[in-house]
């Protein structure tokens, strides 16, 4: 017998006990469906067994690695589905290429027509399968036997993944004989994933499935505010194709190959073109004098800012990057969350007032002190920086709130041209297996704030929910306002991030609540191979997170 504690109940359990059985004797004291459990702080799935005494915690849909397992579960169900009514050998791919309006955007292809009536069938079949509660099983191969398997199912990017495991085994789902692989957990069966729905947008498909907030809601794909979003997406999987390195095994196959050098090379290339298109619209425009740039935490804004910068000087105007991150209240005076943590996503915890009449007055040919905020004393200071606005001049204004006109109130409308700067991974794990765009970014900043504020690993992820509720709120519903889009993520620079993240995630104490997050990201980080960063150039984004830059940032 094993004595298994839940929350303040001790019970006896016979040792071999599945956590299925336990989770459905408690099941009447949660709304939503228990997905998953927690073992003395480690994650495991319903079907696993009681093997000693241990402290037992349930997650349900409200929980994000329970929100997780069923959003991966769901993509396992719609393969099954949508491979049983077009027929494995008129496939030739089915890739989950990027997360759009609450769902994952998907473009198959193959020897079949997609339109409403194959989605109509999809759909159905996934519907069939949630009714029959077909068990999700789970077994472990050799890796060298699953590069032969997923080869012969034509899922070669699988195939190439597992080719730099350092790993001897993997572990395959099954759903009716139907294998694949997924990084993460899964469901026990079919009828758990009642929640979902399907729709023809553009030359794909969109699978909708719910999200943490309400896990028993379908939301509604509002297309108005993801147009410009989309484009800006499909253009990274077009430079993902055109570098040919869409998924992780292609990026790791370039490192081993010697040429990840020529690859950095083109992908900052494809960046700087990029950027010099956006400074030429500008610079077409000369009643613009407030370039606004928003986007959210560690999306590169500030190296953007500067490159901007240096590209409107090549189109003759004069620019001033400035951060309104600059303008913060002092952290004494900052505003604060239910649990008493400071917020500083808030338009409240910046001196908007202050920020508008200096811009007011730069803009009136006044000569203004601009102040530099100290993050590690929490306060604003003005040492002597003095600015005045000629003819050509322009202000290059980054900040999380800058595509909100409640930030720059009193600035005439037509004098602003507004970017929206975002980390958009164009990189996938394999071809049914994304990687979050926020994956990225919460990597990109833990690296960063130990760097330059000396804030924990620990300390970084557990704020991070907090950052991903004022995106939602102060940034994302401002993003198609923007005149442009620019999406700063590189296809290398998670081979580059590892080393620098993985000590700080190996800080993090095996008893605290951010340890189950630390661990996911280091196995996450373990499908890459590291490059060193001597190769990337001074002025890239991926220098404002690990060093070297060459712009103030």
């Amino acid at each position: 017998m094993a004595l298994v504690t839940i929350g303040e109940e001790v019970k006896e359990y016979p040792v071999g006990t599945p956590f299925l059985e336990i989770a459905r004797a408690y099941q009447h004291l949660y709304d939503n469906d228990i997905l998953l459990v927690s073992i003395n702080g480690k994650l495991r799935e319903l079907k696993k067994k009681v093997k000693k005494d241990c402290v037992l915690t349930f997650l349900t849909g409200l929980d994000q690695p329970g929100i997780q397992t069923y959003q991966r579960s769901a993509t396992f169900l719609l393969m099954k589905a949508f491979y049983d009514v077009v027929g494995a050998d008129r496939i030739q791919e089915v890739t989950v290429d990027f997360s759009l309006g609450k769902g994952y955007y998907m473009k198959p292809e193959g020897d079949f027509c997609l339109n409403q009536q194959l989605i109509d069938q999809v759909k159905a079949k996934m519907k069939e399968y949630v009714k029959q509660r077909i068990p999700i099983e789970k077994r472990s191969v050799n890796t060298d036997e699953a590069v032969e398997l997923f080869h012969k199912s034509r899922m070669y990017d699988k195939a190439r993944l597992f080719r730099y495991r350092r790993v001897s085994r993997v572990n395959l789902y099954s759903l009716n004989g139907f294998e694949d692989y997924y990084y993460g957990y899964m469901v026990p069966d079919t009828g758990y994933l009642k929640y979902f729905d399907l729709i023809l947008y553009d030359e794909g498909f969109i699978l909708l499935l719910p999200q943490k907030e309400n896990p028993k809601e379908i939301p509604v794909f509002q297309e108005e505010k993801s147009r410009k979003l989309f484009q800006v997406l499909k253009e990274s999987v077009r430079w993902g194709k055109q570098l040919q390195v869409s998924h992780v095994g292609e990026l790791n196959e370039q490192i081993s190959m010697g040429n990840i050098n020529q690859l950095i090379l083109i992908q900052e290339a494809l960046q700087e073109k990029k950027i010099a298109e956006i400074a030429a619209s500008v610079g077409e425009r000369r009643d613009k004098k407030f370039v606004m740039i928003a986007g959210p935490s560690s999306s590169g804004k500030t190296t953007f800012s500067h490159r901007l910068s240096i590209q409107l000087r090549a189109q003759g105007l004069v620019p001033h990057p400035i951060a309104v991150d600059d303008y913060f209240v002092n952290r004494t005076d900052s505003p604060k969350n239910p649990d008493g943590s400071y917020n500083y996503e808030t338009l409240e915890a910046l001196d908007v007032e202050r920020f508008n009449r200096d811009m007011t007055e730069l803009l009136a040919g006044k000569t203004v002190e601009m102040p530099r905020y100290n993050f590690k004393i929490g306060k604003r200071e003005y040492k002597g920086d003095f600015l005045k606005l000629g003819k050509e001049d322009i202000l290059v204004i980054e900040g999380i709130h800058c595509l909100n006109d409640k930030l720059s109130y009193a600035l005439p409308t037509d004098s602003k041209f507004r970017i929206y700067v975002s980390a958009l991974t164009q990189l996938n794990v394999d071809e049914h297996n994304r990687i979050p765009t926020t994956d990225c970014r919460l990597i990109r900043r833990m690296v960063r704030d130990a760097r330059t504020r000396g804030t924990s690993a620990r300390q970084t992820i557990e704020m991070w929910p907090a950052v991903r509720r004022g995106e939602e709120q102060y940034i994302f519903p401002f993003q198609e306002s923007a005149d442009v889009m620019f999406n700063s993520t590189t296809v290398y620079e998670l081979a580059v991030l590892k080393q620098y993240a993985e000590p700080l995630l190996f800080g993090i104490p095996r008893d605290c609540q951010e340890y189950i997050e630390a661990k996911r990201l280091l196995k996450f980080l373990d499908y890459f191979l590291g490059i060193n960063s001597e190769e990337i150039p001074s002025n890239s984004i991926v220098r404002e997170f690990i060093g070297g830059s060459c712009f103030k940032v």
